[in-house]
């Protein structure tokens, strides 16, 4: 059986590791799992417009993908956890932003609004 090896990403990843005992990605074999990334920077300040916010969480993403040796492209899941609702922007940047990266792939995407699904 593959040891899984864990990954930090610098930057905010670190912190994440030193304050809250956690890694952001986990590899076992050639999977690659994240935590949970949200849209803050490496001084975990977050956008003030959620367009920007959103964008910043993608980038997030990449980098923690990129920390374990993988990418975009190897992406298959998404789960997305909005909190206060879906405005209409968000569907509107995820979706920019996902046929950016994912080149229209089809993936499977499951979300949850406010702790439901």
């Amino acid at each position: 059986m593959n040891q899984p090896k864990f990954f930090v990403t610098p930057g905010y990843g670190e912190y994440m590791l030193n304050e809250l005992h956690y890694s952001q990605a986990v590899k076992i074999g050639d999977r690659v799992e994240t935590s949970g990334q949200g849209g803050w920077d490496d001084d975990l300040q977050i956008p003030e417009s959620l367009a920007d916010e959103i964008a910043q969480a993608f980038r997030n993403v990449e980098r923690t993908l990129a920390t374990a040796g993988a990418s975009w492209e190897d992406v298959v899941h998404i789960n997305s956890y909005h909190v206060g609702g879906l405005p209409p922007e968000v569907n509107e940047v995820m979706v920019k932003l996902y046929s950016l990266r994912l080149e229209n792939r089809l993936f499977e995407h499951s979300s949850a609004i406010n702790g439901t699904i």
